[in-house]
């Protein structure tokens, strides 16, 4: 296992961001020993740059990938012991599974000795792998589901007993029941190796599912690392709390322009989840001391296979989306008048689109 340290990292390619030819300027990051990192981020970010840099697959224009310490800076890919599962997986076609599992060990002298350590690294593949993993190790790569060869990508890696696993986008060639299953499998298997794990991903889900830590990428620079939790609860900034959204049934966090909510947010911008909109329907929220504002609703759309009605909104605006429970009442019909308090949001500055504060708690999700 290590301990991983991105240093001031920038990297250019020409045509990159507006023809300034950067991807990645100052990147610092931190994946801690041990725990698996989910890079979060939209396509072109440098998600994938940023890992083979850590890789030594392309060298920095500028600062130092440090391992436990050591300056990566001259270390070839080979001397970081670094295992790594491409989009394609990537392994060699005229190979079963079982030769792909051993390649690291086909490209060595063969020795009594050699062949003991790879039996017995086979054999602990397997375990971590599932017993299940057999039946595929006399198939070659074409005779095999995109699944099947991620298990046996992975597998290749866990051979060569890497400090690091580095995972670009593995499941990005899977349907999506095939993405569920493999992605709690592929997290079952990494608690277990317990190897320092990098994982990218543009799929906030499996961001979600696998990762200890989610560092979130913007234009080339991590804009916050932390639990999924702390990153839901407390965003760094505007891009943060818009692009983590566990919820697949509802849209991302509502915005809207502070002094629509209230004269002394003026300048700001109010950020509110569904669970923290209270809808009061006919427009009534007297006695209520929270910010409100009057919205229209413009569809109100039961959720499919979940309790619940999705509201569909317009304030100051601007479109605004709340989930109402069954436990909320009645919900209201399209075309009427309704008032929105909100009782849990952020206020972000209008100019850097950092948050400045947080008022109140979200309220629970309901059970369902």
């Amino acid at each position: 296992m290590a301990h991983i340290e991105c240093r001031k990292l920038a990297k250019s390619f020409p045509g990159t961001r507006s023809g300034r030819g950067f991807c990645m300027e100052g990147l610092d990051l931190d994946i801690p020993d041990g725990k698996v990192t989910c890079v979060l981020g939209p396509s072109g970010c440098g998600k994938s740059t940023l890992l083979r840099l850590i890789a030594g697959l392309e060298e920095p224009d500028s600062g130092k990938v440090i391992f436990d310490g050591m300056d990566m800076s001259l270390a070839t890919p080979e001397e970081r012991r670094i295992g790594m599962v491409f989009q394609d997986y990537a392994l060699y076609p005229n190979f079963t599974s079982r030769q792909n599992v051993l390649s690291y060990f086909m490209f060595h002298k063969k020795t009594p000795e050699l062949d003991r350590e790879a039996q017995e690294k086979y054999r602990r593949t397997a375990e971590l792998l599932g017993v299940d993993i057999e039946y595929l190790m006399d198939r070659k790569p074409t005779h095999l589901s995109s699944g099947e060869k991620q298990r046996v990508a992975v597998g290749r890696c866990i051979t060569r007993d890497p400090r690091l696993l580095l995972l670009d986008e593995p499941f990005s060639n899977l349907d999506s029941k095939l993405r569920t299953k493999y992605r709690i499998q592929l997290r079952t298997l990494l608690v277990r190796y317990g190897v320092t794990t990098v994982f990218v991903t543009h799929d906030q889900r499996e961001a979600l599912a696998l990762g200890d830590l989610i560092a979130i990428m913007r234009d080339g620079g991590v804009e916050q690392v932390d639990t999924a939790e702390r990153i839901y609860d407390e965003p760094r900034s505007l891009f943060a709390a818009d692009f983590l959204n566990p919820d697949p049934d509802a849209p991302t966090m509502n915005f809207l322009p502070g002094e629509a909510v209230a004269p002394e947010f003026g300048g700001l911008v109010v950020g509110a989840r569904s669970e923290g909109i209270v809808v009061h329907v006919g427009g009534d929220a007297e006695g209520n001391r929270a910010p409100s504002i009057e919205a229209l609703v413009a569809e109100a759309r039961p959720m499919a296979l979940r309790s619940g009605t999705l509201l569909c909104l317009r304030a100051a605006d601007r479109d605004v989306y709340v989930r109402m429970r069954p436990e909320d009442g009645e919900p209201p019909a399209a075309a009427s008048r309704v008032r929105l308090s909100f009782e849990a949001y952020h206020l972000f500055d209008g100019n850097t689109g950092l948050r400045v504060r947080s008022v109140g708690r979200y309220r629970p999700a309901s059970k369902e």
